[in-house]
C-alpha cells in the first residue's frame, strides 16, 4: 500500500507541478515573491514546514486582503500537496471554492478550477486504488520471486555507471530541438545523456543581452561557479568572435553569461520537472544531481557544440 500511495503521490505531484512550476520557473532570474512576507512563507514551504507555511499565510491575508486569491491559491497547494502528511483535501477544496467565489476575477481562478478538479479526480482514485489492493499484492509478490535477478542486474548498472564516472568528457553536444545534452569522450562514445531546458526564447541563435535565446555555435568551458545561485554553474565562453561580429552589425550588445547550471537555490525539489517548460534567461538547465555529474566529467576548456 505504501508503494501504491508512492506512486500515486508521484502521479499527482507531477500534475501539481506543471500548474505551479510554469510561474516560479518562467521569471528566469528574478525573485517570484515581491515581498517578504510572501517569500518567508514560501520558504517554510520548500522546507517541508507546511504548517509554519500556513500560520504565515493566515497573517498576510490579515494584513494585506488584496492579495487574498494568491494566499488562498497558495493555501490550497500546501493543503493538497502529496508530500504534506498532513494534507487535507477538503481544506484544499474549500481554499480553491472561495477564491472562485470571493475573487471571480483573479488570474488565479482558472488554476483553482484545475486544482479542483485534480483533487475530485485524486479522491476518486484513492477509493479505486483501495478496491484494487488485492490486484497490487498479487502484482508485488510476483515481483519480489525476481529480486535476485533485479539486484543482480543494479550491480552491473553500478559498476557501469561507477566506470563511466571515472572518465572525463572530451565534448559537450547541446542539441536544442531535441532538448539534450550529451557528454561525449575522445573516441566519440557517449558518456552520458541529459534532458535539458532552455532559454525562454528558445528558436533562432542568440543575438544581443536579454533576448532570452540560448546560443548556438563552438565554444569551450572556461570557467565554473561552486557558489552558483543555480546549485552549481559552468560558464560557457560566449560570446565568441562570430557572435561578437554579429553583434556589432545589429547594433546591439551580445550579452553573456551563459552557463549550464541547476535548478534556482530553494527550489531543487522541481528536479525533473522543470524540463517542461524553457525557463531560463539563455543558459541550459539541467537537475542539480546532474550538475553535480557533469561538473565531475567535464573539466575547464572542454569544447562545447550547441546545435539548433
Amino acid at each position: 500500500m505504501d508503494k501504491e500511495h508512492s506512486r500515486r503521490g508521484g502521479h499527482f505531484c507531477f500534475l501539481f507541478a506543471c500548474i505551479m512550476i510554469a510561474p516560479i520557473l518562467m521569471c528566469g532570474c528574478s525573485h517570484f515573491y515581491a515581498s517578504p512576507e510572501f517569500k518567508e512563507a514560501n520558504d517554510f514551504s520548500s522546507q517541508g514546514n507546511y504548517k509554519a507555511s500556513l500560520s504565515r499565510y493566515e497573517q498576510i491575508i490579515a494584513r494585506y486582503p488584496t492579495e487574498g486569491d494568491r494566499v488562498l491559491f497558495e493555501m490550497g497547494f500546501i493543503y493538497a500537496f502529496p508530500r504534506n502528511q498532513q494534507k487535507d483535501y477538503q481544506k484544499a477544496l474549500e481554499c480553491f471554492q472561495k477564491l472562485i467565489k470571493d475573487y471571480p476575477g483573479s488570474g488565479y481562478r482558472h488554476d483553482s478550477e484545475v486544482m479542483i478538479s485534480l483533487i475530485d479526480d485524486a479522491i476518486r482514485k484513492d477509493k479505486r486504488i483501495t478496491t484494487q489492493q488485492g490486484r497490487i499484492e498479487v502484482f508485488e509478490q510476483e515481483v519480489k520471486s525476481k529480486d535476485n535477478e533485479i539486484i543482480a542486474q543494479q550491480k552491473q548498472i553500478e559498476e557501469l555507471e561507477s566506470k563511466a564516472l571515472t572518465i572525463s568528457a572530451d565534448k559537450v553536444l547541446i542539441e536544442k530541438k531535441e532538448r539534450r545534452l550529451t557528454l561525449i569522450s575522445s573516441k566519440e562514445k557517449v558518456l552520458k545523456t541529459y534532458k535539458i531546458a532552455l532559454g525562454g526564447n528558445p528558436l533562432g541563435p542568440k543575438e544581443k543581452q536579454g533576448d532570452k535565446k540560448t546560443p548556438e555555435g563552438t565554444y569551450v568551458i572556461d570557467s565554473r561557479n561552486k557558489n552558483s545561485p543555480y546549485h552549481l554553474s559552468l560558464h560557457i565562453s560566449y560570446p565568441n568572435e562570430k557572435d561578437k561580429k554579429r553583434a556589432e552589425e545589429l547594433g546591439v550588445v551580445p550579452g553573456g553569461d551563459i552557463m549550464i547550471h541547476g535548478i534556482k537555490n530553494g527550489l531543487g525539489w522541481v528536479d525533473r520537472f522543470h524540463t517542461q517548460f524553457d525557463w531560463t534567461e539563455g543558459c541550459i538547465a539541467v537537475t542539480d544531481e546532474e550538475i553535480e555529474e557533469i561538473d565531475r566529467l567535464v573539466p575547464d576548456g572542454t569544447v562545447v557544440e550547441i546545435r539548433p
